[in-house]
């Protein structure tokens, strides 16, 4: 059923703790990898728990503009017929929203194909960087291109099959290029060697890159994430499930840190392929129980403690500590995030804005920022069309009378139902 949306939403304190069990929605990280691998593989592959989303959706049009068939069978299982990495269309023309993950690993696939392929997105798209991708693709023998010629999308790829070779690949400002190439690679006209310039941002990122790789038959090693060589190979079609997804986890996690009470998420455990899972240890330095089980996460609310920490490596849910921050006693300073300035919005500046509508004090930095508790108040927060600023701060509003989110629809990006599932779990509409 079509959701339909309000130009904003006030969301009503609870009363009381919170208390109960969810499973999120399926991985969008881990979907749109499997997508891709599944689409390369021979044979036909059941990808189970697919997320239903804005960025999947993005993923599944384009896969099929570009030829490669996929069947639905129900809301979160989708059958996906591989085309042995030999790519059926000879052009296209890919809409790709404001979808990252989609924009850079679909204009890696594109690369093996031959023809013309053009991918372009919304306004915020076209201000994100992917030149560090094409500048990669390039040195494998790829002519791709920025439009425009500011390193944006969009993006014209004149293919004729990737030749292979080494390539350079800048690593601190999405780790989405890279994760790119390699998914690609395998099927390179010769072997393909990845070496990663500088420090590698979003690391777990990349593991589970390799992780969805190797569960569809190819094996690439780490190599302390500096260096890849990646053999020539074919994936093979497979019966896979995907987890619920860990950042969308993060929020209900987050709910019994300023709430209070128990939130258990179901599906989830401590060896997720999802680097966020260990968004509950930055909530038990703040002064949370953690519980882990063999196929579940409970965070227990307790008073909260300001705290020093780099989430380089859980970038996402970063919006969400900063929530909670809001919450404890003494500041919370978060750093190793600068290349959050790049993603659906200014993840950094634009936080800071809207954390000050609060009653927060806000010190920003280029890498990330300090949140000084104060005497919050309610305001009407702008969401930038990025959907963690709505979900995140809209947690701070089932303690804070007023608070009031703007443009909600853009949770629809990766979950759809999010104010559903909170006000199923909290009892408040």
């Amino acid at each position: 059923m079509k959701l339909i949306w309000p130009p904003s939403l006030e969301i009503k304190p609870i009363a009381g703790s919170a208390n109960g069990s969810i499973r999120p929605p399926g991985s969008k990280s881990i979907t749109n990898r499997a997508l891709i691998c599944a689409a390369l593989a021979g044979g036909t592959s059941t990808l189970r728990g697919v997320l239903d989303s804005e960025d999947t959706f993005v993923m599944c049009e384009s896969l099929d503009s570009l030829g490669i068939s996929i069947d639905s069978h129900l809301k979160d299982e989708i059958w996906v017929s591989g085309v042995g990495g030999k790519i059926p269309a000879s052009s296209a023309e890919l809409f790709i929203a404001n979808s990252g993950t989609s924009v850079r690993f679909l204009t890696a696939l594109v690369s093996l194909g031959t023809g013309v392929f053009t991918l372009k997105g919304t306004s915020r798209m076209h201000e994100r960087p992917i030149r560090d991708l094409l500048d990669g693709l390039d040195q494998l023998g790829i002519d791709a291109k920025s439009v425009s010629g500011n390193g944006c999308p969009p993006v014209v790829v004149t293919a004729h099959g990737m030749p292979g070779g080494t390539a350079h690949v800048r690593g601190d400002v999405s780790s989405q290029f890279l994760s790119g190439l390699l998914m690609a690679a395998p099927y390179a006209q010769e072997p393909v060697e990845l070496i990663v310039d500088g420090e590698l941002v979003s690391v777990p990122y990349v593991a589970m890159t390799l992780a969805v790789m190797k569960s569809f038959g190819i094996d690439v090693p780490a190599n302390n994430f500096a260096r890849f060589a990646v053999p020539q190979a074919k994936y093979q079609a497979r019966d896979y499930s995907i987890e619920p997804d860990a950042s969308a986890a993060s929020y209900f996690f987050a709910l019994a840190a300023i709430a209070g009470g128990e939130i258990t998420v179901e599906g989830l455990s401590q060896s997720s392929l999802q680097g966020d899972v260990k968004f509950v240890d930055c909530l038990a330095q703040m002064g949370c129980i953690v519980r882990h089980e063999a196929n579940s996460i409970t965070v227990v609310g307790k008073p909260l403690r300001g705290i020093d920490i780099n989430m380089n490596a859980i970038s996402d849910t970063a919006q969400t500590l900063a929530a909670v921050a809001l919450f404890a006693d003494g500041p919370t300073t978060i750093t190793g995030i600068g290349h959050n300035r790049h993603k659906e919005t200014d993840r950094i500046g634009n936080l800071a804005i809207e954390l000050r509508k609060l009653g927060a004090k806000v010190d920003e930095f280029d890498d990330g920022f300090r949140v000084t508790p104060g005497l919050l108040h309610g305001g009407q927060i702008a969401t930038y069309d990025d959907h963690r600023m709505a979900m995140s701060l809209a947690l701070v509003g089932l303690k804070v009378s007023g608070v009031v989110i703007e443009n909600p629809k853009c949770v629809e990006k990766t979950y759809p139902r999010f104010f559903e599932d909170l006000a199923r779990i909290t009892g408040v509409k």
